[in-house]
Protein backbone atom coordinates (compact mmCIF):
# COMPACT_ATOMS: atom_id res chain seq x y z
CA UNK A 1 0.00 0.00 0.00
CA UNK A 2 1.54 3.29 -1.14
CA UNK A 3 1.06 5.89 1.90
CA UNK A 4 2.01 10.03 1.44
CA UNK A 5 5.66 9.28 3.06
CA UNK A 6 6.34 6.85 0.40
CA UNK A 7 5.07 9.06 -2.04
CA UNK A 8 6.95 12.06 -1.12
CA UNK A 9 10.16 9.60 -1.38
CA UNK A 10 9.30 8.60 -4.28
CA UNK A 11 11.62 8.86 -7.71
CA UNK A 12 9.00 11.65 -9.00
CA UNK A 13 10.48 14.20 -6.04
CA UNK A 14 14.05 12.88 -6.08
CA UNK A 15 15.35 16.34 -6.79
CA UNK A 16 12.34 18.16 -4.75
CA UNK A 17 13.40 21.28 -2.66
CA UNK A 18 11.77 20.68 0.63
CA UNK A 19 11.11 23.09 3.22
CA UNK A 20 13.74 21.61 6.52
CA UNK A 21 10.73 23.15 9.01
CA UNK A 22 8.25 20.75 7.08
CA UNK A 23 9.40 18.36 4.59
CA UNK A 24 5.60 17.86 3.31
CA UNK A 25 5.75 21.12 1.83
CA UNK A 26 8.06 20.98 -1.16
CA UNK A 27 8.71 21.86 -5.01
CA UNK A 28 10.36 20.67 -8.12
CA UNK A 29 11.48 23.06 -10.64
CA UNK A 30 11.32 21.32 -13.94
CA UNK A 31 12.62 23.40 -17.92
CA UNK A 32 8.89 24.09 -20.08
CA UNK A 33 10.52 22.18 -22.82
CA UNK A 34 8.24 24.52 -25.02
CA UNK A 35 7.45 28.11 -26.44
CA UNK A 36 5.52 30.09 -23.39
CA UNK A 37 4.08 33.43 -24.41
CA UNK A 38 2.75 35.63 -22.19
CA UNK A 39 0.22 38.65 -22.51
CA UNK A 40 -2.13 40.92 -20.65
CA UNK A 41 -4.83 41.78 -23.05
CA UNK A 42 -3.25 42.60 -26.68
CA UNK A 43 -0.04 43.83 -25.25
CA UNK A 44 2.89 40.65 -24.93
CA UNK A 45 4.61 40.81 -21.65
CA UNK A 46 7.56 38.00 -22.17
CA UNK A 47 7.88 35.28 -24.91
CA UNK A 48 10.62 32.57 -23.72
CA UNK A 49 12.12 28.72 -24.80
CA UNK A 50 13.37 29.12 -21.15
CA UNK A 51 10.38 29.29 -18.84
CA UNK A 52 10.60 27.01 -15.81
CA UNK A 53 7.77 25.53 -14.69
CA UNK A 54 7.35 25.27 -10.96
CA UNK A 55 5.54 22.32 -9.16
CA UNK A 56 4.78 23.11 -5.25
CA UNK A 57 3.24 21.34 -2.70
CA UNK A 58 2.36 23.34 0.76
CA UNK A 59 -0.65 23.61 2.20
CA UNK A 60 -2.23 22.03 -1.03
CA UNK A 61 -1.31 20.98 -4.62
CA UNK A 62 -0.72 24.34 -5.90
CA UNK A 63 -1.58 24.85 -9.75
CA UNK A 64 1.96 24.98 -11.51
CA UNK A 65 3.59 28.32 -12.45
CA UNK A 66 5.66 29.47 -15.47
CA UNK A 67 8.51 31.33 -14.03
CA UNK A 68 10.16 34.06 -17.14
CA UNK A 69 13.92 34.63 -17.21
CA UNK A 70 14.30 38.55 -17.38
CA UNK A 71 15.65 38.70 -20.56
CA UNK A 72 12.55 37.48 -21.85
CA UNK A 73 10.54 40.58 -21.08
CA UNK A 74 9.02 42.02 -23.44
CA UNK A 75 7.86 45.66 -21.50
CA UNK A 76 8.80 47.66 -18.21
CA UNK A 77 7.30 46.54 -15.46
CA UNK A 78 6.93 48.86 -11.82
CA UNK A 79 7.72 47.79 -8.82
CA UNK A 80 5.25 47.39 -5.79
CA UNK A 81 5.76 48.24 -2.38
CA UNK A 82 5.10 44.32 -1.52
CA UNK A 83 6.92 41.53 -0.14
CA UNK A 84 6.34 38.31 0.64
CA UNK A 85 8.33 35.30 2.18
CA UNK A 86 8.25 31.49 1.01
CA UNK A 87 10.27 28.94 3.41
CA UNK A 88 11.27 27.15 0.06
CA UNK A 89 12.00 30.07 -2.28
CA UNK A 90 12.86 33.21 -0.50
CA UNK A 91 11.29 36.56 -0.51
CA UNK A 92 9.70 37.52 -3.57
CA UNK A 93 9.09 41.30 -4.63
CA UNK A 94 5.86 41.71 -6.52
CA UNK A 95 5.19 43.30 -9.54
CA UNK A 96 2.29 45.59 -11.69
CA UNK A 97 1.74 46.82 -15.69
CA UNK A 98 -0.02 49.52 -16.19
CA UNK A 99 -0.92 50.33 -12.64
CA UNK A 100 -2.46 46.09 -11.61
CA UNK A 101 -0.46 44.14 -9.81
CA UNK A 102 0.26 41.13 -12.47
CA UNK A 103 3.10 38.72 -10.53
CA UNK A 104 6.10 38.48 -8.76
CA UNK A 105 9.88 37.93 -8.96
CA UNK A 106 12.39 36.36 -6.38
CA UNK A 107 15.47 38.56 -7.33
CA UNK A 108 17.62 36.50 -4.12
CA UNK A 109 16.07 33.04 -3.69
CA UNK A 110 17.74 31.39 -0.89
CA UNK A 111 19.99 28.76 -2.09
CA UNK A 112 18.29 25.54 -2.78
CA UNK A 113 16.19 27.74 -5.18
CA UNK A 114 18.63 29.74 -7.07
CA UNK A 115 17.24 28.22 -10.45
CA UNK A 116 14.76 31.16 -9.96
CA UNK A 117 16.89 34.07 -9.29
CA UNK A 118 15.87 37.05 -11.92
CA UNK A 119 12.60 34.67 -13.44
CA UNK A 120 9.02 36.52 -13.03
CA UNK A 121 5.82 34.74 -12.50
CA UNK A 122 2.32 35.78 -13.39
CA UNK A 123 -1.10 35.69 -11.71
CA UNK A 124 -2.84 33.30 -13.90
CA UNK A 125 -6.46 34.94 -13.72
CA UNK A 126 -4.80 38.18 -15.09
CA UNK A 127 -2.30 37.00 -17.91
CA UNK A 128 -3.39 34.51 -20.69
CA UNK A 129 -0.43 32.00 -21.37
CA UNK A 130 0.21 30.37 -24.77
CA UNK A 131 2.29 27.10 -24.63
CA UNK A 132 3.87 25.56 -27.90
CA UNK A 133 4.30 27.52 -31.44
Amino acid sequence: MMTIDSVFQSAAFEDAIRNPANPTHLMVIKPANRRVRIFTGDVLLADTENALRVLEIGRSVYDPVIYVPEADLKCDFDSLEKSTHCPIKGDASYIAFEGEELGWIYTSPIETSQKLANHYAFWPNKVRFIEGT
